[in-house]
């Protein structure tokens, strides 16, 4: 059976109902593409399509990426993954946790049990968090004025720890902290060494912290959801030329293209005729890496952002070196121990090793988990595997 008809007629629907202004959404096999598509507009009411190689901010997706390349750099022995990460950034020799707020709102903290390492940075053990969704690094933020942690600014990365590094699980700003290191370890700026050692490797040539001139004229625009449930265009876009590439979250790319990087997971490490990670690399970041830890649910701080986010809530979740993995089959049809993940716009990706597919969801809304999107991406995930050959 097709995956073509049901899947379009699937996301054509999500189009006129105004569930999304437009989206793009792909598939993969180990060996290569099975579906693609794009519907809707670029932009809500402009008339431009939304075509399969439609440029959007992935956000949070180029986390994955990011822990690329600091495993390519484990690989090569500069650096190991259980080593004090402050080696190579120095705030994270000093940081210190966050235990409340005292006399005029000033922060009370203390140090730290144990060191922060790359593995607590690449699992989101390392005590970090995110203004989004925890109110104590809200205040913090706050309190102190820092810049918002995507602005390319790293005073921005500078929170302090809500808990001892390696006691729990918190989603962060801590994939920043490992991209820096990236740079620190190679010389080069986050970008130039992805694009050396990822993309061009794989043939991502969509892909990249600045968005080129060719991306941009294929690129949709953010939309925010307003009441009444009606879409509205914003000028949102991450700063073109910060002082620091974000590793969290800074990268615009296709569906297409990052379906090149789920395919070189699939097929363990290997893609577009280079081999970017050892199969055993590859195997490693695909298991829970953070013990008894699991991923919770995060409480908004910023309706207007994110609302409430969790998947498949109920089930048990864990983390690899950067990937989520669902410990039981999804009510997607998704294989138990498949990784994913997501971005703040509304941008979805799965990798599923058991079954040999991948695929990507992408559109340009806010907040993060908007109903109406997430539910057409959950379907369109169900729609795959129930029209799989």
């Amino acid at each position: 059976m097709s995956l073509n008809g049901p899947l379009d007629s699937l996301l054509q629907s999500g189009v006129v109902n105004g569930s999304v202004p437009g989206v793009t959404a792909a598939v993969t096999d180990r060996d290569g593409l099975i579906y693609e598509s794009g519907f809707g507009e670029r932009a809500i009411d402009s008339g431009i399509a939304m075509t399969a190689d439609s440029v959007g901010w992935i956000a949070s997706m180029t986390k994955a990426i990011t822990g690329t390349a600091a495993m390519q750099l484990v690989e090569q022995g500069k650096i190991d993954l259980d080593e004090p990460a402050g080696t190579w950034a120095p705030y994270l020799a000093e940081v210190q946790v966050l235990e409340g707020f005292g006399e005029n709102n000033k922060p009370v903290l203390r140090a730290p049990k144990r060191p922060i390492t790359l593995r607590h940075l690449l699992t989101h053990t390392a005590g970090f968090g995110y203004a989004n969704w925890d109110t104590s690094i809200n205040r913090y933020v706050e309190t102190t004025q820092l810049p918002t942690s995507n602005s390319g600014d790293i005073r921005g990365l500078m929170t302090p720890l809500l808990f001892d590094p390696g006691d729990r699980w918190q989603y962060s700003t801590a994939i920043d902290w490992a991209g820096l290191i990236v740079e620190k370890i190679s010389g080069q700026s986050l970008g130039t060494y992805m694009h050396q050692h990822i993309f061009m490797p794989l043939g991502m040539t969509d892909t990249g912290f600045k968005i080129s001139d060719a991306m941009r004229s294929r690129k949709a625009t953010m939309h925010r959801r307003i009441e009444g449930g009606k879409l509205e265009t914003t000028q949102m876009e991450t700063p073109q030329n910060p002082p620091a590439e974000m590793g969290g979250g800074g990268l615009y790319s296709t569906t297409g293209d990052y379906l090149n990087f789920i395919r070189m997971i699939l097929n363990n490490g290997a893609g577009n005729g280079n081999q970017i990670l050892k199969p055993e690399t590859v195997q490693a970041m695909s298991r829970n890496q953070m013990g008894d830890c699991r991923v919770c649910k995060l409480p908004t701080t910023n309706p207007t952002v994110s609302l409430d986010a969790e998947f498949f809530p109920g089930m048990p979740k864990t983390w690899g070196l950067t990937f989520m993995i669902n410990s039981e089959q999804a009510p997607t049809g998704r294989s138990a121990n498949s990784l994913s993940w997501a971005g703040l716009a509304n941008s979805y990706y799965w990798i599923d090793p058991a079954k040999g597919i991948g695929g990507v969801f992408m559109t340009q809304i806010l907040p993060f988990v908007d109903q109406r999107a997430l539910a057409l991406y959950l379907d369109f995930e169900t729609a795959v595997y129930e029209n799989l050959p």
